[in-house]
């Protein structure tokens, strides 16, 4: 007894200091309200600060980490002493009117109190408070448990047969019928109970299904992975319900449980906290790179340059590809999904032959810290199965673009896709929103229901310009509808290496990778893909502002595209186009590891685009000069005949601005 008063007492001295006695007081106010007063049970959420509470009573903290119901058994004695020594609420008399649920703000960090989800078996967890990581992949509508009930004694002459001493609530890894069914026997007369319906306490109740991290590597699909893993299932309850979304990264904390569904035990986890959680990634860059920096530094464009010509030299020689390399790495360093910043850049390829530039591809995907490759067997969006946990509602899988949020999803090759698939991804690139339809009927509910998900991935997709179908809407685009090669927006064409030389370059490589396949064909200018996965993380985070003659420079060369396009070939071009502008100029920004978008960043994105909408489109009055975007050999000559390229191009685009846009003379001289 004395050990229990202690104990309390440390629970009083603990929600004294971090103010839960005053939140006690706060949330006892609600309750005495005309609606709430005639309630039976009262619930209260207490925060826990474990190494607090180490710091007032360690025996206490100890409670609270391994013995997680009766440290909640302290807690609720103690509020239910405060509350009726302060009269807080009239209609509470015992004890088990209160309802106490601990919510910790965190664990210890160390390895005893993490759970691995990757590492089996999981059987041998206790029931105590762990800390989990993962993604996760699949949730359920909302649905209703009991929370609370009151039972009743059903022999009159018993002092229980009244009042409120009979009450059961659910605690971690209970079913429904733990908590109400029809055979409990009073524990003072042994009669059976009856319970008081009307003072039945509804909660919600939400299934989550959270995976390894790691499980993403196998849909990235670089290599072929023997690695399966499996999920686990979360119940989320009350105002932790729809705090989980799916495709999205979280840290939980929650209590294992065994759960019977006779004659099957699911292992479980029982939700106490959840917050977002995102890996640690480099956040610099190695040392070549930051020489290649300062050694590029007297041009904004070569760094840029050279990145990509060095750009998986184990698949092509340099010289080739360097348009479909330098998009890739744009959209990479410009994706991002986390809570802070949300942007994407889609991407559509198309070439004659797409053997090489899907592999380019699938390699460029392995560099995204989340990366999917969807596969024919999968869902790209979202699919529906009965819950199998008892809770009779629909579980919402994540398809290959819920499970890429804020990273990568390659769709590959557009001409297997339905009519259907390829009107729904249209869709869904419009709308940057997927929305699943879920049949009432089917799933237990009595009116069908509409749930939209945001989608924040970046799209890549491939075309075979040379493919002859029914389907062929142009002989650019090949099978892929005009609509939907527009909501892509950047639109990249691969020429076939068709000069003499280049094509013995290609030959060359390929028969020495065939002969000596890993080899280091270019070490002078031999980049990892460690060093590239370093460096595409790091510009992912940079923070980059558009100076304001870049703002003039983009504003003035949509005004005046819009104006040449729908005068001329009456085309009438989207406010998208202007963000995709902004956004390959921030990309660019972001690939030469500077903080401030330039002029020269944004003539980067009017090249790209120009060239985007020429093929879908006519082309304009904008002169674009030879080697441009990259001359077949970009060694020191080369970079220079670059930069000279592009300082001619950057006067063509001012000279267009000034002729086409209205109002340009008032930033732009003739001269």
């Amino acid at each position: 007894m004395a050990d229990m008063f202690s104990l309390k007492r440390s629970v009083l001295i603990y929600l004294d200091k971090s103010g839960g006695l005053q939140k006690l007081t706060e949330d006892c106010k609600s309750y005495n309200d005309p609606p709430q007063n005639a309630m039976a049970i009262f619930r209260f959420c207490v925060g826990v600060n474990p190494t607090d509470v180490i710091e007032v009573d360690p025996e206490l903290g100890d409670r609270i980490l391994h013995h997680p119901l009766q440290a909640t058994a302290l807690f609720q004695s103690v509020c239910f002493l405060a509350i009726k020594t302060l009269s807080l609420i009239e209609n509470v008399h015992t004890e088990c009117q209160v309802n106490v649920m601990l919510k910790l703000t965190h664990l210890p960090p160390f390895p005893d109190y993490k759970l691995d989800l990757a590492v089996f078996p999981r059987t041998h967890c206790c029931m105590r408070p762990v800390l989990m990581e993962g993604l996760a992949i699949a949730v359920t509508r909302v649905t209703k448990y009991t929370q609370s009930a009151r039972f009743l004694c059903s022999n009159d002459d018993c002092h229980f047969s009244s009042g409120f001493h009979h009450i059961r609530v659910h605690a971690p890894g209970a079913t429904e019928s733990a908590t109400v069914r029809n055979d409990f026997s009073c524990k003072t007369c042994s009669s059976p109970l009856k319970e008081d319906i009307q003072f039945r306490v509804l909660g919600d109740k939400q299934l989550v299904e959270l995976i390894h991290v790691d499980a993403l590597k196998v849909l990235s699909a670089h290599q072929q992975s023997p690695l399966r893993y499996q999920s686990v299932t979360l119940f989320l309850r009350d105002e932790l319900c729809n705090t989980m979304r799916i495709g999205q990264l979280y840290r939980v904390i929650g209590i294992p449980a065994h759960v019977h569904h006779w004659p099957n035990i699911t292992w479980s986890v029982e939700v106490n906290n959840v917050q977002p959680w995102e890996p640690q990634y480099p956040h610099d860059i190695n040392a070549k790179f930051k020489q290649l920096l300062k050694a590029t530094g007297r041009s904004p464009w070569r760094f840029a340059a050279v990145i990509v010509h060095c750009f998986d030299l184990n698949m092509t020689p340099p010289g080739l590809y360097h348009t479909l390399k330098l998009s890739l790495l744009l959209s990479l360093v410009q994706t991002r999904g986390d809570a802070k910043n949300t942007s994407h850049l889609n991407l559509l390829v198309t070439a004659g032959d797409t053997l090489i530039v899907e592999r380019l591809m699938r390699y460029s995907l392995s560099l995204s810290c989340r990366g999917v490759r969807h596969e024919a067997s999968r869902e790209i969006f979202a699919s529906l199965s009965h819950d199998e946990h008892g809770a009779g509602t629909a579980n919402i899988h994540a398809g290959s673009a819920l499970l890429a949020n804020g990273g990568i999803c390659m769709l590959g090759d557009l001409s297997s896709f339905r009519k259907d698939k390829l009107d729904a991804i249209e869709t869904v690139l419009d709308s940057r929103t997927v929305s699943v339809f879920i049949p009432g009927k089917k799933y237990g509910k009595d009116a069908d229901q509409h749930l939209t998900f945001p989608i924040s991935c970046s799209f890549w997709a491939l075309a075979d310009s040379t493919q002859s179908s029914r389907r062929t809407y142009d002989a650019e685009m090949g099978p892929v509808p005009p609509q939907l090669a527009a909501s892509f927006g950047l639109i990249v064409k691969c020429q076939d290496p068709v000069k003499e030389h280049a094509v013995l370059s290609l030959t060359a490589h390929t028969l020495q990778q065939a002969v000596q396949p890993g080899k280091h064909l270019y070490s002078s200018l031999d980049f990892s893909t460690q060093d590239y996965k370093e460096l595409v993380a790091y510009a992912q985070t940079l923070q980059v502002d558009l100076s304001p003659a870049t703002q003039k420079l983009i504003r003035g060369y949509f005004m005046a595209t819009c104006r040449v396009r729908s005068q001329i070939h009456s085309n009438k071009m989207s406010a998208a186009f202007l963000k995709l502008l902004i956004s390959l100029a921030e990309a660019h920004c972001k690939l030469s590891l500077r903080s401030e978008v330039l002029e020269e960043d944004a003539v980067i994105a009017v090249l790209l685009c120009e060239n985007s909408v020429t093929l879908k489109h006519e082309g304009s009055p904008l002169v674009i000069p030879p080697d441009a975007e990259f001359p077949p050999d970009l060694g020191e000559d080369g970079l220079l005949r670059r930069d000279k390229a592009l300082d001619e191009l950057h006067q063509n685009i001012l000279r267009f601005i000034y002729t086409y846009a209205l109002g340009a003379d008032e930033y732009i001289t003739e001269e």
